[in-house]
């Protein structure tokens, strides 16, 4: 999942970064050679915080920006981390799913409700085979894909 930020000049020496997917997310990097570096960093670490704000609080995530919004793009992008993205589309397939619940879940995968929780939680490093086995319960699958990078970018 590839979010967008905006980067708007600042009156000290810093630069202001908003997401549009996220209107609550705003940050600040600073001015400089190492300006991208630092807001990919402060960016990322602002919209991890808004989805488990909105995982907690049982909220919609936004879409991923498209290959033609990012081409278009001519501020910096963050990609969420892998374990990032998997619980992220664990928390959307739960929510499309007919398993109302964390609870039902956990039910169906014959767990305790604390150890599905985490599994929602951002700053929990779970175990794949886990977040595997929570996708099955959803009858989902998942399919990795490596791709080579464009070094431009």
């Amino acid at each position: 999942m590839i979010y967008l930020l905006n980067i708007e000049p600042d009156d000290n020496g810093t630069v202001m970064l908003t997401c549009p997917a996220f209107p609550e997310v705003t940050s600040f990097a600073e001015e400089g050679p190492e300006m991208k570096a630092h807001a990919w960093r402060n960016g990322l670490a602002a919209i991890e915080e808004a989805i488990a704000a909105r995982m907690s609080d049982g909220e919609a995530i936004p879409r991923s920006a498209t290959q033609a919004q990012i081409a278009k793009h001519k501020g910096v992008f963050v990609k969420l981390p892998l374990m990032t993205e998997l619980k992220v589309q664990l928390y959307i397939a739960l929510r499309e799913s007919d398993v109302a619940t964390r609870a039902e879940l956990a039910r169906r995968m014959n767990k305790p409700r604390e150890q599905i929780d985490r599994l929602f939680r951002l700053d929990h490093l779970s175990r794949t085979d886990q977040i595997q086995s929570a996708f099955r319960a959803l009858h989902r699958d998942i399919d990795v894909q490596i791709k080579e990078i464009d070094a431009a970018r």
